[in-house]
């Protein structure tokens, strides 16, 4: 699967678990309050896209590598939800934390390759 994929799966995932546990109003509530994290997913994601317009047609060259296996990254995760579980008032706070979870980890992904797409693009112009 994907990486694409997996988050566009994962983003359904979440907004009907929240639709489920908080309904409609609170989960639209939920999602204004991540407006700074959103905004900034958007920044990167357009300037993400200006890099990557800008070096079409060239190759690629891997600067940076994603070694993070999923089973790392899901121990990671849960070990925030352990916490979260703890410190936010037990499940009902510990998936309120979720989304929180989803965008930031979109943005050090599309960072990641913004930084691969930068060095690139350094090069392209010396």
């Amino acid at each position: 699967m994907s990486t694409r994929n997996l988050f566009i799966s994962t983003f359904i995932a979440i907004i009907c678990v929240y639709l489920y546990v908080f309904g409609q109003d609170k989960t639209i509530e939920m999602i204004k309050e991540e407006y700074l994290l959103i905004t900034a997913l958007i920044v990167v994601s357009a300037i993400f896209i200006y890099f990557k317009y800008r070096l079409k047609g060239y190759e690629i060259i891997r600067f940076t590598q994603n070694n993070l296996s999923l089973k790392s990254t899901i121990i990671f995760f849960l070990i925030f939800q352990i916490v979260d579980y703890i410190s936010e008032d037990g499940f009902i706070g510990m998936i309120s934390q979720w989304l929180l979870y989803w965008i930031m980890g979109l943005i050090a992904l599309i960072f990641i390759e913004l930084i691969n797409y930068y060095k690139n693009y350094k090069i392209l112009k010396q």
